[in-house]
C-alpha cells in the first residue's frame, strides 16, 4: 500500500505542478489550473495514506520516489530520455527513501 500511495501521489503532484507550467511557462488557458488544483489535492490525500509514524518521514521518503516518477515523466511526457546520471541519482534516492522510511529505528 505504501508503494501505491507513494506512486500515486508523485503521479498526481507532477501532473498537478505541469498543469500550472502549461499554464504560465507554455502559455496556454488559464483553465489548465483547475485540474492542476484537483491533482494537488489527490496528492497531500495521497500521502496521507502511508503507513508512517509521523508525517515529516512520510516526506522526506517521497523525495526519492518524487525524483523517480519526475524522470519518467520527463522521459515519457516530455520525451526527452534521462542520461545516466540522472538514473544513477534517482537511484541513489531511493536507497536514502528506503533508509528513511523502513531504518531500524531505536527505543
Amino acid at each position: 500500500m505504501t508503494a501505491l500511495a507513494y506512486i500515486g501521489a508523485a503521479l498526481a503532484e507532477i501532473a498537478g505542478c505541469f498543469a500550472f507550467w502549461t499554464w504560465l511557462r507554455l502559455d496556454k488557458s488559464a483553465w489548465w489550473v483547475l485540474p492542476g488544483i484537483a491533482s494537488l489535492c489527490l496528492f497531500a490525500y495521497l500521502l496521507t495514506l502511508v503507513d508512517a509514524e509521523h508525517a515529516g518521514r512520510t516526506y522526506a521518503a517521497y523525495g526519492g520516489v518524487y525524483i523517480v516518477a519526475a524522470l519518467g515523466w520527463l522521459w515519457v511526457v516530455e520525451g526527452f530520455v534521462p542520461d545516466r546520471w540522472d538514473v544513477i541519482g534517482a537511484g541513489v534516492s531511493l536507497v536514502g527513501a528506503a533508509l528513511i522510511l523502513f531504518g531500524p529505528r531505536g527505543g
